[in-house]
C-alpha cells in the first residue's frame, strides 16, 4: 500500500509539472496534466491535493471540470491552437504523411470532446 502510494504521488509530482510546462510551451496541455495531478494526489496525499485545488491559477480549472465538465472557451481556443500548431510542427519536420493522418485524426477527435464541453 505504501509503495502505491510513492507512485500516486510521483505521477503527480510529474503530471503537476509538465501540467505548469505546458502555460508556456502550446504544445503540451495544461489542464489535462492537471487534472491527472489531482487525480494522483487524491490517492497519495491530501496536503498536495487541497494545494493544487486551493492555488489560485491552477485550481479553478480542475474545480470547474470537477463540478460541472467545464471548459473555458480560452482554453478551448488555446488547445485548438496547440493541436494545430503540433500538426503544422510534425509537417514542417517531414513526418511521414501516415502518421501525419493518425495525429490529425486524433486531435480532431479530442477538438470535437473539447468543443462540445460546457463553457463557464
Amino acid at each position: 500500500m505504501y509503495i502505491a502510494k510513492i507512485i500516486w504521488f510521483l505521477i503527480g509530482l510529474i503530471a503537476l509539472i509538465l501540467g505548469v510546462i505546458g502555460i508556456f510551451l502550446p504544445i503540451l496541455p495544461t489542464v489535462p496534466f492537471l487534472l491527472l495531478a489531482a487525480l494522483s494526489f487524491s490517492k497519495s496525499s491530501t496536503t498536495f491535493y487541497n494545494w493544487l485545488i486551493s492555488h489560485q491559477h491552477l485550481g479553478p480549472p480542475i474545480t470547474e471540470w470537477r463540478n460541472n465538465g467545464i471548459i473555458s472557451r480560452n482554453t478551448k481556443i488555446y488547445a485548438g491552437l496547440s493541436m494545430i500548431a503540433s500538426v503544422a510542427l510534425t509537417i514542417f519536420l517531414s513526418i511521414r504523411y501516415e502518421i501525419i493522418i493518425i495525429e490529425a485524426v486524433i486531435l480532431l477527435m479530442v477538438s470535437i470532446f473539447i468543443w462540445s464541453r460546457p463553457e463557464a
